[in-house]
């Protein structure tokens, strides 16, 4: 493709291992972000600093909730697909503004600008937390998800209605997928393995939820990776079959789809803890505590409709994962 991609936070977990790929696959990226403060912004600016010498990248700061500025982003260069992984993330609920600005406003100003430019494909991060009170497993994505419990979990799912009805009024391509809990080297570190990981490292207890009696569809990033460029070259076109007295919450009578992307083989809590202890060499200090607000005991993806589309196979197990994380832990903080 002669055309640049556009990354949305390119500096964040996902989008920094998104954009590796396209660069190493011969794309031109032009990669943005805000560089907000949700966590360590030193974190973000060494992802960044890894992009900024490809002749092929084009890094930029800037807040998509910013209509101008993403106007003029747009006007700079003539994008032909998007690949928006920019939010405030985060299920545990803190301060509703920044999830308001980022994930409504941010998504809105890049759904019009997308219209305008007359984008081919929009393919842009939902989550697995839509699916909320849900307690059917595997979660499906032909499932209601009209009960989120989280405000983050209830952005994500606007974000969805949101794309769908540009699909439907501008015939705007649009594909949402619904991320389940992806960790990897450059990881987060407010997710549970980077978490653990440094606090195991430097001697700190850890808080286990529910004694880790809690499953999840823990998902390598490369593996994350591999379906998503897979994906954006497929672009989804209209359901004639939808029909609209039974719908079905994953297709569409407009070009707009969602689909589940995760490993489907979810892994207690406690394993994981086992794994970063056997990949570090010490053992945890555990404090027991509650379910958090917005968290679940268990999810599980049926991948399904991904596997068909795209070949999606996550293969990476938890093991070699988790090993490849504490690698690159120990490098990163030099211990």
């Amino acid at each position: 493709m002669s055309a640049p991609i556009l990354v949305t936070g390119a500096a964040g977990f996902i989008g920094f291992h998104v954009v590796q790929r396209l660069l190493a696959d011969g794309h031109q990226v032009v990669g943005v972000d805000s560089f907000t403060p949700y966590y360590d912004v030193a974190l973000k600016e060494a992802r960044f600093a890894r992009l900024t010498p490809r002749n092929s990248f084009v890094g930029e700061r800037l807040d998509l909730a910013d209509p101008q500025a993403t106007r003029d982003l747009f006007g700079r260069h003539r994008f032909e697909r998007v690949i928006h992984l920019a939010a405030q993330p985060g299920v545990r609920f803190v301060d509703p503004q920044p999830y308001a600005a980022s994930n409504l406003m941010g998504f809105m100003t890049l759904l019009e600008a997308c219209r305008q430019a007359q984008i081919r494909h929009l393919v842009y991060a939902s989550s697995s937390s839509v699916y909320g009170a849900n307690r059917k497993l595997p979660f499906s994505e032909h499932d209601g998800t009209e009960h989120p419990i989280s405000l983050y979990a209830a952005t994500k799912k606007a974000n969805e209605m949101m794309a769908h009805s540009y699909a439907a009024l501008f015939g705007l391509p649009c594909t949402g997928l619904r991320f389940f809990t992806v960790y990897g080297p450059w990881g987060r570190p407010d997710m549970a393995v980077y978490k653990f990981t440094h606090a195991m490292a430097e001697g700190r207890a850890i808080e286990v939820a529910n004694a880790g009696k809690v499953w999840r569809d823990f998902t390598y990033v490369d593996d994350i990776v591999e379906g998503i460029v897979r994906l954006v070259e497929k672009a989804p076109a209209a359901n004639p079959g939808w029909d609209a007295e039974h719908p079905d919450p994953a297709t569409s009578a407009a070009p707009h789809r969602v689909y589940n992307i995760g490993n489907d083989r979810p892994e207690e809590v406690n394993h994981l803890i086992a794994l970063i202890e056997a990949a570090l060499g010490r053992k945890a200090q555990r404090v027991e505590v509650a379910l958090p607000p917005g968290d679940v005991l268990e999810t599980r993806a049926d991948v399904t409709d991904l596997r068909r589309e795209v070949g999606f196979a996550p293969s990476t197990s938890l093991e070699d994962g988790v090993n490849r994380f504490v690698q690159w832990y120990k490098q990163y903080h030099g211990v």
